[in-house]
């Protein structure tokens, strides 16, 4: 990752503090927090520590399917079973140009959205609304 990357993108930034008092994991592919803005009764993030601008720099390839979903979607559906475990659980990606920032991140909720108006930021609206891992999961399995 480029030096200009990392001074460039907060969620960079993030990613390379280990030492971080309020991260919930920490391994070494991806990093999860608390969103600062939360939409749900808990939000999550998961980020890779590799710096992947959007959902639309993945690929089909073993790579991009094993860490930038499958992994990220592991640590979150841990997180949320640990932390809410009977609440309702949902997990996705906004897609550009939706994404109010250009690192990907994987959004954990345990809902209801609190407010519940903030329901709309999450609506799947084709190719630029959200998208569930799930979903994303299917296509870009190798």
């Amino acid at each position: 990752m480029a030096a200009t990357t990392i001074s460039s993108c907060i969620f960079c930034q993030k990613a390379s503090n280990s030492t971080a008092n309020n991260l919930l994991h920490f391994d070494e592919r991806v990093v999860a927090f608390e969103d600062i803005n939360p939409s749900a009764v808990r939000h999550f993030l998961v980020i890779p520590k590799e710096h992947i601008p959007t959902v639309r720099n993945l690929q089909r390839r073993a790579e991009d399917y094993s860490l930038a979903v499958s992994h990220m979607l592991g640590v979150g559906q841990t997180l949320l079973s640990q932390d809410s475990p009977q609440l309702k659980h949902r997990f996705g990606f906004h897609q550009p140009p939706m994404n109010s920032v250009n690192h990907l991140h994987l959004h954990c909720f345990a809902l209801p959205y609190a407010p519940r108006w903030k329901f709309v930021k999450y609506l799947s609206l084709g190719s630029i609304g959200f998208i569930e891992a799930e979903k994303l999961l299917e296509k870009i399995k190798p």
